[in-house]
């Protein structure tokens, strides 16, 4: 997965970040191959490469039932060794009901498959419903149109200052206010681009009030440190958990996860980032944070 882009690399097809980093932490340095949750799932890039390295299991998971469609497809060569499952994190306890697991990851971010499908809303780039739920337009979770459309002024202005670091949020705020109601990505990134202006060159002005947005609609902070006390509690001792995260938020929360929990040694004592090669083919890949660490034997 990966946050949006700017350019040409908006039209990347959808591949896998930090593939290699992935197999080698949770398979080939951990010598274990028995089951692995990786709970992003996506296409199923990285399950399929985990699954190809030797894991005897991997329990795909997704919010967005049209991804685990994707995946079941991609890895139906594997469909004994696979399983999906539409959840959300918050409920990583009871998918692994059963048993203890090897590995578990986590794919932070938009797909590129939601990100370039203008029905979704997800993209400041095309026009469509300004939705941007990752479990899709049937949800019942409230959609960014009601977000924008029902926040008072200031808390529309919080939303986008704490999940987007957008500096503008307050000018941002007021302006969307005043153009309410407002339905579609393009009206929301024009009033966006009136507020504050658009630098030519520059990234787009509406790039951090759309990820603001997105991480709210989809509770993705309070899902993710919800869920990853829970996904340590459910790792053999010697198993590992890998994060890839994509902006300072989410990467704060797994940092401090992985830190304060005595559960854990920490494996990547600073982040590992994609090789530059990995970014000149995928430069989606550019801001990706990985992170792993490992659970200890609990003690005698």
């Amino acid at each position: 997965m990966a946050e949006p882009g700017e350019g040409a690399e908006h039209r990347v097809p959808h591949e896998p970040v930090m593939v290699a980093e992935t197999v080698r932490f949770l398979v080939e340095e951990a010598q274990r191959t028995g089951t692995v949750l990786d709970m992003t799932v996506g296409a199923g890039g990285h399950a399929e490469a985990l699954l190809r390295a030797g894991i005897r299991r991997v329990v795909g998971v997704d919010r967005d039932p049209e991804a685990l469609a994707l995946a079941d497809a991609r890895l139906a060569p594997f469909a004994e060794r696979f399983d999906s499952v539409e959840a959300t994190f918050d409920r990583i306890a009871e998918i692994a009901v059963g048993g203890s697991v090897d590995g578990v990851l986590y794919d932070l971010g938009v797909s590129s498959m939601q990100l370039d499908r203008p029905e979704r809303g997800f993209s400041y780039r095309d026009d469509g419903p300004l939705d941007m739920r990752m479990a899709g337009p049937g949800s019942e979770d409230p959609s960014a149109a009601d977000l924008v459309n029902t926040l008072s002024e200031s808390d529309l202005a919080d939303v986008i200052f704490t999940n987007g670091g957008e500096r503008r949020s307050r000018r941002i705020a007021r302006a969307i206010v005043r153009r309410r109601p407002i339905r579609t990505t393009d009206q929301l990134a024009g009033v966006i681009v009136g507020a504050v202006g658009r630098r030519p060159g520059g990234p787009h002005p509406a790039r951090r009030t759309f990820q603001a947005l997105r991480i709210a609609v989809n509770r993705e902070i309070e899902e993710l440190a919800a869920s990853l006390p829970q996904a340590v509690g459910l790792l053999a001792p010697g198993g590992r958990v890998v994060v890839i995260a994509y902006h300072s938020l989410e990467d704060r929360i797994v940092k401090t996860t992985f830190r304060d929990d005595d559960r854990l040694t920490v494996l990547t004592k600073k982040p590992l980032r994609p090789s530059e090669d990995e970014v000149a083919r995928n430069p989606r890949a550019r801001s990706a944070i990985f992170r792993a660490a490992e659970r200890v034997a609990a003690a005698a």
